[in-house]
C-alpha cells in the first residue's frame, strides 16, 4: 500500500468516525430536549422516556433540525415557542456533546 493510499484510508476513517460522533450527539441532544419537553407536558417516567424517543425518531424525517422543531412546537403549543425550542436545542447540544465525549 502506498503512502497516498494510507492517507486516503486515514481520511476516510476519520470522516466515518466524525459522522458517527455527530449522529450520536444529535440523538442524545434530541433525547435530552425530548425529556425537557416531556416535563413541560407533565409526563414522567416511562411516558417521558417514550416521548423523548419519539423526538429522536422525528429527527429522521429530514436533514437538519426543522423536523424536531416542528414536532416540539406542535406538541408544546403555547408552553414554548420556536425561539425557546431552538435555545434548548443549542443548550442540550453542548450537554450531549459533553456526555458523549466522556463516554468514549
Amino acid at each position: 500500500m502506498t503512502t497516498f493510499d494510507e492517507r486516503e484510508n486515514a481520511f476516510e476513517n476519520k470522516f466515518a468516525h466524525d459522522e458517527e460522533l455527530r449522529f450520536k450527539v444529535a440523538a442524545r441532544r434530541n433525547k435530552l430536549v425530548g425529556l425537557w419537553a416531556a416535563g413541560l407536558l407533565g409526563k414522567s417516567g416511562a411516558d417521558a422516556d417514550a416521548y423523548a424517543k419519539s423526538v429522536v425518531i422525528a429527527d429522521m424525517e429530514e436533514a437538519g433540525d426543522e423536523d424536531v422543531v416542528r414536532k416540539l412546537a406542535g406538541d408544546l403549543g403555547a408552553k414554548a415557542d420556536e425561539a425557546a425550542i431552538r435555545a434548548k436545542l443549542a443548550e442540550f447540544y453542548v450537554e450531549a456533546k459533553r456526555q458523549i465525549m466522556t463516554e468514549i
